[in-house]
């Protein structure tokens, strides 16, 4: 199984914030985050209780850090 199976899009979230990125809105079933320097790119993660993987693996890439930086982050 995937190192990054199982994460919902509140622990994407929470991990997001923890890197100084800010939830702006909530567009339907989206959350929209801007990074802490209030520029582009935006990170609009779904509001779903799991996110598949390469979902998860794509808005690590957009928050600019690893997969185990993430996950040290999100506590797993």
């Amino acid at each position: 199984m995937s190192r990054l199976a199982g994460f919902s899009a509140r622990e994407v979230g929470r991990v997001a914030e923890r890197l100084g990125w800010q939830l702006e809105r909530q567009s339907g079933s989206h959350l929209v985050y801007v990074p802490p320097s209030q520029g582009l790119p935006i990170l609009v993660v779904p509001n779903h209780r799991e996110l598949r993987p390469g979902t998860v693996r794509a808005l690590i890439r957009a928050m600019g850090i690893d997969v185990d930086t993430f996950l040290q982050i999100a506590g797993r």
